[in-house]
């Protein structure tokens, strides 16, 4: 009696197929596939509105309000710039702009470092309570200190300055908030190390703790100059003159301004120009902001 031994049979998503691949690795790749085209139209949605709005710049003013959709204009130009650059104090909206998105964010960084550090390492009878009236503040509508606000800067003689808008923005809640969050991940065995060693309170935090936080500081720059940049509400209040406006104010004079057959085209040369210094910031900092973020823990 003969006895047949018959071959192992191959697991399905083992199995060779045509090209050498499993059924399993072909669901892996056709899965790469469709994420990679998901994001790149994702990316494509995302991008287009700055795509646009540079065609609308170079487009001529009667064909930048045509009802036909076209993805680059017939016969581009710079004339939008140009006649907007020169009617216009657009060198000074954007000098008065990288002032206060400049300075104030530098000083609104020092006092969140400074406030982070304080509720993340000290203890103090009240923290808490401070703390939480911190974050109380978040949820009040600018609105609501809208008027109070302007009592102030007005009594102090700061209307119509770049310190009307720097001076009340100093004190940024979600900054202290991440600043707070990160400040937690430090070790307090490094800071008690070093107060052992005769370090003063300042020279630990500028010693040993603030070189740890280049994530941190990326973060509360690229927000903070963000929300400057293109803060438009409280500049409208407090800036007056022509000369004094920021871009996003300046941006707003555009559209009512008679000088203009078609405001459309001057707006976007103007904003395309306004970009710039957002995207060379966010260039910079990009890498300590995705550090940043993920060690703070904000999804």
């Amino acid at each position: 009696m003969t006895t047949t031994v018959l071959p192992a049979r191959p697991a399905p998503d083992a199995a060779p197929v045509r090209g050498g691949r499993s059924p399993r690795e072909r669901r892996s790749h056709r899965r790469r596939w469709l994420l990679t085209a998901g994001l790149t139209a994702v990316a494509i949605l995302v991008v287009f509105p700055l795509y646009w709005m540079v065609v609308s710049a170079l487009t001529p003013g009667g064909q930048s309000q045509s009802s036909d959709f076209y993805l680059w204009p017939d016969a581009p130009t710079v004339g939008n710039f140009t006649e907007v650059f020169a009617t216009q104090p657009v060198w000074r909206w954007l000098g008065n702009s990288l002032l206060v998105a400049t300075v104030g964010t530098a000083l609104s960084v020092c006092v969140s470092l400074g406030a982070g550090y304080a509720l993340a390492k000290y203890r103090f009878r009240g923290r808490g309570l401070l703390y939480a009236v911190f974050l109380v503040t978040i949820m009040i509508p600018i609105q609501v200190t809208l008027v109070p606000a302007f009592l102030v800067v007005a009594r102090l003689g700061l209307v119509d300055s770049p310190w009307a808008v720097i001076l009340p923005t100093l004190f940024d809640v979600v900054g202290i908030f991440i600043a707070r969050q990160f400040m937690l991940g430090v070790p307090d065995a490094l800071i008690e190390a070093a107060r052992l060693d005769g370090a003063g309170e300042l020279r630990t935090f500028f010693r040993v703790v603030l070189p740890s936080c280049g994530p941190l500081v990326g973060v509360l720059v690229i927000l903070g100059f963000m929300n400057r940049w293109n803060d438009f509400l409280w500049p409208l209040v407090v800036l007056q003159g022509n000369e004094s406006l920021t871009v996003p104010v300046g941006l707003s004079t555009l559209t009512s301004n008679p000088a203009f057959a078609s405001p459309w085209g001057a707006v976007m040369a103007v904003a395309t120009v306004a970009v710039v210094p957002l995207l060379v910031v966010f260039l910079v900092f990009q890498k300590t902001f995705v550090q940043g973020i993920a060690s703070t823990g904000i999804k």
